[in-house]
């Protein structure tokens, strides 16, 4: 049981803040450049490249496990529904991030993935957090691998949206954020939403197991790219000057890493889908959740209030954002920190004001109407929970 409404509401304002952060960090390796045109790694890709989409995605786990009953699972017949609510979701996240992704719009759309990635959890909902956990490293250290020898087997595949007939293989396999490898993120994430987070002890663990997991998986792997002969070694498999894959383990890759050699899973660089950069990702979602659980305690949580807003309406707002920087938008603006910016400030406001007269965002209230229509054609009952999650 929740020890107050209060705890219970701060609780929420920590994960939605840890939420909007993901959100901001996305946004930002959207719109700037990899390289200052001194050729130095942009501040923005240098914090956010490939941990702000990590977070996004281990947030998404938590909250499936919010609404499918926190610490105590849900089960019979309310799992089977909380299960039908779920599959919901996916076929919502599914056609959201097709859509998006049709339009002639730089982001790599995120949605359609996360909608397979529904599909995943639904078995597994009625888990409890160890279990969990254990799934989340052994989908770690086994998916990488995994993926690289079935890659093995094909061509080369162009960076681009997902669809066409190959459309669930760019899902699951070959795309930027492949599902196959991120059921890391989301069994974390469930792991993580299955314990107490109200506890200061479980978010003062949460800050320091995944400050050591990151910086542990980051020192591992620069010792074992050394052995195995650096970025020389990994450019002649193929074929490419040093300097252009220096400049990818440092900005980061589409989603997977080339086959042609085992040693290019010696690597710990953004979107390269190996076990190094999932754990290193793993642990600063996992340091960056606890440190907003933390703060919205410490701190007065009328700071934190724009922030909670746009976090408990991102899936409306990472919408927009794909929008706004569609070719031809009138939103568009040549200076990209003024665009950065801009997508900010917009969104706290925007968010602030609609969410203190309307309430949940446009497409999380659709979201949420189809998750209950599922649960009650499901026959389950509308079961409240200490925690709603926005996606």
């Amino acid at each position: 049981m929740l020890r107050s409404a209060g705890e219970a509401s701060r609780r929420l304002v920590g994960v939605d803040v840890a939420r909007v952060l993901a959100l901001i960090g996305m946004a930002a390796t959207h719109i700037f450049p990899g390289f200052e045109p001194g050729g130095d790694l942009h501040l923005s890709h240098a914090v956010a490249s490939g941990r702000a989409s990590a977070l996004f995605a281990l947030l998404a786990g938590v909250g499936l496990a919010l609404t499918t009953g926190g610490i105590r699972p849900v089960r019979g017949r309310e799992l089977r529904a909380a299960r039908a609510g779920v599959l919901a979701r996916a076929a919502l996240l599914t056609a959201l991030g097709l859509l998006l992704g049709a339009l002639d719009s730089p982001p790599l759309v995120i949605l359609a993935y996360y909608g397979l990635l529904f599909l995943v959890a639904v078995p597994v909902l009625g888990l409890g957090s160890r279990v969990l956990a254990v799934l989340a490293a052994v989908a770690a250290m086994v998916t990488p691998l995994a993926s690289h020898a079935l890659r093995t087997t094909m061509g080369p595949t162009p960076v681009a949206e997902p669809g066409g007939p190959d459309l669930l293989m760019d899902l699951f396999l070959t795309g930027t954020y492949p599902v196959l490898t991120w059921t890391t993120y989301l069994f974390a994430g469930l792991a993580v939403g299955r314990t107490d987070l109200r506890r200061w002890t479980v978010a003062g663990r949460l800050l320091a197991v995944g400050a050591v997991l990151a910086v542990a998986a980051k020192v591992l792997s620069a010792a074992l790219l050394d052995a195995v002969g650096g970025a020389a070694r990994l450019a002649s498999s193929v074929g490419d000057p040093v300097d252009t894959v220096t400049d990818s383990l440092a900005s980061g890759l589409f989603g997977t890493t080339p086959t042609a050699d085992w040693r290019w899973l010696t690597i710990s660089a953004p979107h390269s889908g190996t076990t190094l950069d999932l754990l290193h990702t793993v642990g600063v979602a996992l340091a960056v959740l606890g440190t907003c659980l933390l703060l919205v305690r410490l701190l007065p949580r009328t700071l934190f209030l724009p922030l909670a807003a746009a976090g408990s309406m991102t899936l409306t707002l990472y919408s927009l954002h794909v929008l706004v920087l569609t070719n031809g938008s009138p939103f568009l603006v040549a200076d990209r920190l003024q665009l950065w910016l801009g997508h900010v400030v917009v969104a706290l406001l925007a968010a602030s004001v609609w969410r203190s007269t309307v309430g949940r965002g446009p497409l999380e209230a659709l979201a949420a109407w189809l998750d209950r229509s599922a649960r009650r054609a499901a026959g389950g009952r509308r079961t409240p929970t200490p925690l709603r999650s926005s996606v």
